[in-house]
């Protein structure tokens, strides 16, 4: 019996590290990306569109009107995100500012990660490249908003402070925030979707872990997502205000 269900675990985790890799090839240059994270990665973001659009057309009505209950739920939404996401930054006007962009950041996240609740999908975060693209996205608006907020010179100068000697240790610091970013958010999920797998694994002759899947995924998910996008806005302050 626990032979079987070894061998079932091993089967489970065996699946989980596979990738279908596919290759084009565009002249000299070649280009390799995972099927699956860029087919699930697409499903998020039909969804984001899908929602987006469902709720632009539920909001179209007049303004002298009462607002109706998708416009009421939209509000308290965009109060709770911007009161919880953007409600940390050092100035109001880079809130409004960096505001749809954190926001869109969180959603992507969220629904990436909730993704995997669903039988036969995956999270596109349990890929590290997908998440090392969102970091490095992070990262290079961080890095042209404290150009624009600091000016060229200033911005340039900042890497040889204190001493001109700490000129590698500075970048090398600016380098790993992306990196640990990236794989902050690649860890915790791949190692939650393990954690459930075993679960599954061992469990399943004896009680149905479906509900736990459920909770685990939502609860799971939305705290990595709001993770992420809280390190970001502390990343693009550290960014303009240093």
């Amino acid at each position: 019996m626990m032979n079987a269900v070894f061998e079932q675990l091993a089967e489970a985790l065996t699946y989980l590290g596979k990738k279908q890799i596919i290759t084009l090839q565009l002249g000299n240059l070649s280009i390799q990306f995972d099927k699956a994270a860029m087919i699930m990665s697409w499903i998020v973001i039909g969804l984001l569109t899908i929602l987006a659009l469902f709720l632009r057309r539920a909001l179209r009505q007049n303004i002298e009107d009462n607002p109706n209950r998708v416009q009421a739920a939209m509000d308290a939404l965009i109060d709770l995100l911007q009161g919880q996401l953007t409600s940390s930054f050092s100035s109001e006007k880079l809130a409004i500012e960096m505001f749809p962009f954190i926001s869109t950041l969180f959603l992507f996240v969220l629904f990436s990660n909730w993704l995997g609740i669903v039988p036969g999908l995956s999270s596109p975060t349990q890929n590290l490249n997908i998440t090392m693209g969102l970091a490095l996205m992070v990262f290079a608006v961080s890095q042209i908003l404290a150009m624009r907020a600091k000016g060229m010179k200033a911005y340039w100068k900042g890497y040889l402070e204190p001493m001109p000697f700490m000129l590698p240790l500075n970048i090398i610091g600016e380098l790993s925030k992306p990196m640990s970013h990236a794989f902050r958010l690649f860890g915790n999920v791949l190692a939650g979707t393990i954690l459930i797998t075993v679960v599954m694994a061992k469990f399943a002759p004896i009680i149905v872990p479906s509900g736990l899947h459920l909770i685990f995924g939502l609860f799971f998910g939305g705290i990595q997502a709001f993770v992420f996008a809280i390190l970001a806005v502390a990343y693009i302050n550290v960014a303009v205000e240093s």
